[in-house]
């Protein structure tokens, strides 16, 4: 029952740092892109493969910091089914180029800043 709570404390804490992080990126950036998701997925997958890395090859964190930060926080805090959505709505408005670059730069951005986060936290120490 305590890693539940603990998840569930992550989840708060993600989903209102998602909310944070999104709607300052689109009062920068205005909502005629989806760019408040996808910084967030960009950023959380970058935090997600720096943080994988550190808490299970170069740390001796236990196993609820680990539920906390990896399944709660971040997984609260990015935000796929949003990206479906916002996705399927630009195709729905035949806006099918944008859909497009939406798939294409969520899934290359994300990857590769999973990828750089690993790498990153194999550098560290």
């Amino acid at each position: 029952m305590r890693q539940v709570l603990v998840i569930a404390a992550g989840g708060a804490l993600g989903a209102v740092l998602r909310y944070w992080v999104a709607s300052g990126v689109y009062m920068l950036l205005g909502r005629g892109f989806p760019y408040g998701t996808l910084a967030v997925n960009v950023l959380g997958s970058l935090l997600m493969g720096l943080l994988y890395v550190l808490l299970l090859e170069r740390l001796a964190v236990g196993s609820e910091w680990r539920a906390f930060l990896l399944i709660g926080l971040l997984g609260a805090f990015t935000t796929f089914s949003t990206f479906s959505i916002e996705t399927l709505a630009l195709m729905q408005d035949a806006m099918y180029l944008r859909a497009l670059l939406n798939v294409a730069l969520s899934v290359v951005a994300c990857i590769g800043a999973a990828f750089l986060g690993m790498t990153l936290a194999r550098q560290i120490g």
